[in-house]
């Protein structure tokens, strides 16, 4: 989850990463208050205030950046660290450097760096088809990413419905990103990205050894060598 601010009691509702829950954190002293003009999601605030707080349950230590205008009421919580990063469960067949970024595109959302996230989710989708024979060398229709999707569609690996998740959600925020001006990106968009791209993981290395068999059969991945048995 996201960090969630009481602007009553300046406490912040957050998972801790020691806990691995979500917990509170409540402030122990607040260490800077500094006046100024701070710009948030459209919103100008004129004070920022770092607090320093601790998990209830394990002690943890926390700083929240809270910004606030005339009315405390309407304060917003900048940042928070520790980040609640919110790792997806994963199955474990997926190969290492593909959960190796997929992990590292986590990390960046819970940071708040949504750019950042959703260019390397749309990555991880592009790696996972690659290694699942979605490439020029098994087809050379299979120019880009939109084509491979389409593909891995119509072999049945992913339903009709993750597709389209994957093209809108997925690569589409992606190509945003890294080819469009710049734009903000939402919060919304990159736990989608985020949630579809864990679902298509899912996908294709749950039931792997039903996978592998599909794949095989329409020539994505090689045959699987025969051992001779030992007498």
């Amino acid at each position: 989850m996201n960090p969630e601010l009481n602007t009553t009691t300046r406490t912040v509702s957050a998972e801790c990463p020691t806990c691995k829950v979500v917990t509170s954190f409540s402030p122990r002293y607040v260490a800077a208050a500094v006046p100024g003009s701070y710009t948030y999601k459209e919103k100008t605030y004129s004070r920022a205030i770092h607090v320093f707080s601790q998990c209830a349950r394990c002690e943890r230590g926390g700083l929240a950046v809270i910004l606030e205008d005339e009315s405390p009421a309407n304060a917003v919580l900048e940042s928070f660290f520790p980040p609640s990063i919110g790792a997806a469960l994963v199955p474990s067949l997926v190969p290492s450097d593909i959960l190796t970024e997929f992990r590292e595109a986590e990390k960046c959302a819970s940071f708040g760096a949504n750019r950042a996230a959703s260019a390397l989710f749309r990555s991880v989708l592009e790696k996972t088809l690659k290694a699942n024979g979605y490439t020029k060398t098994t087809d050379p229709g299979l120019r880009d990413l939109q084509k491979r999707i389409d593909a891995a569609a119509a072999d049945g690996v992913i339903t009709d419905a993750r597709r389209k998740k994957a093209h809108d959600d997925i690569r589409s925020l992606g190509n945003d990103v890294l080819h469009d001006d710049w734009r903000n990106v939402t919060d919304d968009e990159v736990q989608d990205a985020h949630r579809y791209t864990q679902r298509i993981l899912e996908d294709l290395y749950d039931d792997r050894a039903t996978v592998v068999a599909i794949l095989t059969a329409k020539g994505r991945l090689p045959v699987p060598s025969q051992q001779t048995a030992v007498p």
